[in-house]
């Protein structure tokens, strides 16, 4: 028996199985209440802005793309590098209102398909992802590029194979987390 958290549990086939603790154990310390602290703040998907994103690219002092939610943004501003891979950015052209509603749209949607996905119900698994498809649909991560220049959809490919080949290999190590 091993004790976590104030209980005691056994693992059968790798899986803790916890019981309450019986009455004669001395009771747990409560922990010491911690100094009132402001949240940190809330990063969004893809560098969009609304209520709990980040800001969207700014230069920074040294002339250098800003990151997006901890991660580069290629020069245009179409997509973010996660783990050397592109990915699209949303559509800078979309106003607050509507891009703060698709965001939390599109949140809500990632949080059913998990509650649905613990409960094991297929039906409303694929309900939610099709709410996640519409609203990255809407946001412009995924569909018809937003862009109108003619230039290739590189969403999902290395950045290492793509033409922002040389700009990913100029980036500081860790930015990017190039390997």
């Amino acid at each position: 028996m091993a004790r976590a958290g104030g209980r005691r549990f056994r693992v059968a086939a790798g899986i803790p199985m916890f019981r309450a603790m019986p009455p004669n154990s001395p009771p747990r310390p409560k922990p010491a209440p911690a100094s009132p602290a402001p949240p940190p703040p809330r990063q969004g998907a893809a560098g969009v802005e609304g209520e709990g994103s980040a800001p969207r690219e700014r230069e920074d002092d040294a002339g250098e793309p800003s990151l997006s939610g901890g991660h580069p943004v290629t020069p245009d501003g179409r997509y973010l590098v996660v783990r050397g891979r592109l990915w699209r950015r949303a559509n800078p052209a979309l106003d607050e209102a509507c891009r703060a509603r698709l965001m939390r749209e599109l949140m809500a949607a990632r949080r059913d398909k998990g509650a649905a996905m613990r409960r094991g119900d297929a039906a409303a698994r694929e309900a939610a992802r099709a709410r996640v498809d519409a609203a990255k649909h809407a946001l412009g991560e995924r569909g018809p590029v937003w862009w109108d220049d003619g230039a290739p959809d590189l969403n999902r490919r290395l950045a290492r194979n793509t033409p922002y080949a040389e700009w990913f290999a100029r980036l500081p190590k860790g930015r990017g987390e190039r390997s």
